[in-house]
């Protein structure tokens, strides 16, 4: 693990000395295990990670069959204090960390040994460390205890179980089709309770109670009470930001889709709120931020999606980059920031950002011939 990666000597020998030790027992050959940015199929001699940076940081792995096929990812996040020592054991049969703890003497043996064990443990890949210290800057640990499923592990395929809760009933009618009839007949199923992530809920409705009409039409072009209900269960506005992060590497390291659809859904709220953007410059310099670096890293295989002429995250952007440019009580800051941001994304992506002055295709009126 990690073989060929220079670093810095003085933060080589800062790390020997403060850096977390993870030390992960019994773990099959052919793992796929990981940290981070980083994954590696473990050999017969693995035995953990050393030298982690302080900090906040994602471990998983995938387990494997004797034909090199990997089971769904699990992961876990930790937040490694100086000198942290942090040890699990495989569990076979479950094919996962194991439920049950080891002892305190038995982890204080393991300490004690620490120098023959040194040359089992990889070293922690520090060429990924800047880059996932800026995917993760405002996610603290109390944000992560909010977020994490209750049983503690992101997994990225849920166990589905049966509802107690009565499906609801639709009403069939002759012009019910098939499929309509087919998902009545199918069992509801659920996630197995405590394994979800807690993310916060978008609201049931995007206007307050009592709106008149031209209110609640309003509140759906412009989804700003939408983001300040979000908004206000957080303990700081960053937190938003934190989950945005989140949910991210959720999906980027934990492979979780319901994080990444979690994190569109973010995304297309922070991109149509015209008035939040006018009265929260600093918000949404974090949010350019952190999608400006969450951009550089999506996968290869989901560059088609995403460029593709239908992807909402580029709709999306094309909405805030115009509210930004048609709206003159806009920090100047952020004007400034959103344009560098525009023309990095064009000149990635292809994307195209002019006339946004224009209405989109979809937006324009129809005309009808009578």
């Amino acid at each position: 693990m990690s073989e060929g990666i220079e670093m810095d000597q003085d933060l080589a020998k800062r790390l020997l000395v403060e850096g977390g030790t993870f030390v992960f027992l019994g773990v099959p050959a052919g793992t796929e295990f990981g940290i981070d940015l980083k994954s590696w199929t473990v050999g017969e001699k693995f035995r953990g990670v050393k030298m982690i940076p302080p900090g906040l940081h994602f471990v998983y792995f995938n387990a494997s069959n004797e034909h090199g096929d990997l089971a769904p990812r699990i992961g876990f996040m930790h937040n490694f204090e100086k000198k942290s020592f942090l040890v699990k054991k495989w569990d076979t049969e479950l094919e996962d960390i194991s439920t049950e703890d080891l002892t305190e003497e038995e982890v204080m043996r393991l300490k004690s040994n620490l120098l023959e064990l040194d040359r089992y443990l990889g070293t922690y890949p520090f060429d990924v460390w800047n880059k996932w210290k800026k995917l993760t800057d405002k996610i603290n640990e109390n944000l992560v205890k909010k977020l994490i499923p209750e049983c503690g592990k992101i997994r990225s395929a849920l166990e589905q179980v049966f509802s107690n809760q009565p499906k609801k009933q639709k009403r069939l009618s002759r012009f019910t089709t098939e499929e309509d009839r087919e998902e009545k007949l199918l069992p509801q199923l659920q996630p197995l309770p405590g394994t979800e992530l807690r993310f916060t809920p978008f609201p049931d409705k995007c206007f307050p109670l009592g709106s008149s009409p031209a209110e609640i039409t309003q509140h759906s072009l412009d989804k700003t009470y939408s983001l300040d209900s979000m908004l206000s269960t957080c303990v700081s506005p960053s937190d938003i930001i934190g989950e945005l992060q989140f949910a991210f590497i959720c999906f980027l390291v934990g492979l979780s889709l319901e994080s990444f659809e979690h994190w569109k859904q973010l995304v297309s709220l922070f991109c149509s709120c015209d008035l939040a953007v006018k009265r929260r410059a600093s918000l949404y310099q974090q949010f350019f931020e952190a999608l400006e670096v969450q951009l550089e890293e999506v996968p290869e295989d989901f560059l088609v999606d995403i460029v593709s002429s239908n992807n909402i995250i580029y709709q999306s952007l094309r909405d805030l980059f115009r509210t930004i440019q048609e709206s003159d009580r806009v920090d100047g800051r952020l004007q400034s920031k959103a344009e560098r941001f525009k023309e990095k994304l064009s000149e990635k992506f292809l994307w195209d950002f002019t006339g946004l002055d224009k209405d989109d295709e979809d937006d324009a009126p129809v005309v009808v011939d009578l």
